[in-house]
């Protein structure tokens, strides 16, 4: 494709975006799937270009008013970050933009407007609100600015780029030593990761789906950060273990593989179809210990019938996932769920039903991908003021007994963001069911 019919496919890509219900990502991919003529240098590069204008987003909408434009849709967003963002004019955009076979429609007088009244401007302007500088949205700014005080612009900056390719190595199939160099041995440029004993970062976007190492389960995708959730549930072999949000099954894997494929461990969700899915990577990942369970909601009489009988039960909870926002730039100004003050009262009364599961001397892991304090440390007082029968058990203790080493944050509590670890923004509590 030529620079021009990258640009409308990106154009196009982005309105598709704006009116379809479902995550951005969700929606690249069935725009690329429709459309297999376009090569994986072509979709890379429209991709790339796609999310650092969803990066973007609040910085272009700023600008654009400013000049007077009405509206923000795909072409005026395209117009205005090809002026502020890489710093075209004149015959350059109209070479762009020169109606010719698959390129964009050239300019209309309104749209050279536009342009003309970015000329000589970068993105950042010292009248920009800072919160939208670094493309905070209104909802969230005060609960991210009480949870990071004076971080608050530098953990939103890091929430800004984007986010790295991690791997977690299955000790089922083999070491992360055998990992590295099974990737290494194919060219794929890759690292240990600094926190996980079983993570890989990898450089760049190669087509890990192609490699062995992934086809044969020795590595799953899977963020650093997602990873250190699952030590905090420290499950054993032969143990009984629950995730009860298990969704696609990530932190399912990972437990099951602690497990070393023994005991028992049920993962459970309201969405049947995702169960579904999550079960291929089961057993792509020679992991016969998972079993699937569908619950018609939080109260499933399942949960009743089998209180009292498990040793762990992590509760990955539905939350406002800002610590994903390097990945979901979108999700801050497209909501497609319920928002943080429906969140805060669903997450409380899956933990409580959760809870049900844990036998004496239990651990029950409550653990979101969000950094607002209102889903993370206020849930866990809520419940622990309404739940004596649970203590919380200090971070450093879990994790000496996990990994026998040193905890990557300060505090009782998990609490990862990009800026201080480079992983997403991840919270975890374990609690004990008192014998």
């Amino acid at each position: 494709m030529h620079p021009g019919a990258r640009l409308q496919a990106s154009i196009e890509l982005l309105d598709e975006i704006d009116r379809t219900p479902r995550p951005a990502d969700a929606v690249i991919s069935a725009f690329f799937r429709a459309r297999r003529f376009i090569g994986s240098k072509d979709r890379s590069a429209v991709a790339e270009l796609v999310y650092g204008i969803l990066r973007r987003h609040a910085r272009l909408a700023w600008w654009i008013a400013r000049a007077g434009h009405a509206g923000s849709d795909g072409r005026s967003r395209i117009i205005a970050d090809e002026v502020l963002v890489r710093g075209l004019r004149g015959a350059e955009l109209a070479r762009l933009f020169d109606g010719g076979k698959f390129s964009p429609a050239p300019l209309s007088e309104t749209e050279w407007t536009l342009a003309k009244a970015l000329y000589g401007h970068t993105l950042e302007h010292p009248e920009m609100p800072e919160a939208m500088a670094v493309e905070c949205p209104d909802w969230a700014e005060a609960p991210m600015r009480r949870a990071l005080g004076p971080r608050f612009l530098r953990e939103m900056e890091a929430l800004l780029q984007p986010a790295p390719l991690d791997l977690r190595v299955n000790p089922i199939r083999g070491t992360r030593e055998e990992a590295l160099a099974a990737l290494r041995g194919i060219g794929i440029r890759c690292e240990p990761t600094r926190w996980s004993p079983l993570g890989i970062r990898v450089q760049g976007r190669p087509p890990l789906a192609a490699t062995e190492a992934f086809r044969t389960g020795l590595v799953e995708i899977q963020d650093e950060g997602s990873q250190l959730v699952t030590f905090v549930c420290d499950a054993k072999p032969g143990q009984q273990v629950v995730d009860f949000c298990s969704g696609a099954g990530g932190k399912a894997l990972a437990l099951g593989a602690a497990m070393r494929g023994t005991g028992r461990l049920i993962a459970c969700d309201v969405l049947e179809r995702r169960l579904e899915r999550a079960a291929e990577r089961f057993r792509r990942a020679g992991l016969h210990n998972i079993e699937t369970r569908a619950l018609s909601s939080e109260r499933d009489p399942w949960v009743k019938r089998h209180k009292l009988r498990f040793d762990c039960v992590l509760v990955d909870a539905p939350c406002t996932g800002t610590g994903t926002w390097r990945r979901n730039p979108d999700s801050k100004w497209r909501p497609l769920g319920p928002g943080l003050s429906e969140l805060v009262p669903i997450q409380a009364e899956i933990l409580d039903s959760a809870a049900r599961l844990v036998r004496p001397g239990g651990r029950l892991v409550y653990a979101t991908c969000s950094m607002l304090p209102d889903e993370n440390e206020d849930q866990v007082a809520r419940f622990a003021e309404t739940h004596p029968e649970f203590e919380v058990v200090p971070l450093p203790e879990v994790w000496a007994a996990a990994l026998g080493s040193a905890a990557p944050c300060d505090g009782p509590y998990l609490s990862l963001s990009p800026a201080r670890h480079d992983t997403d923004g991840f919270f975890a509590a374990a609690l004990r069911r008192r014998a």
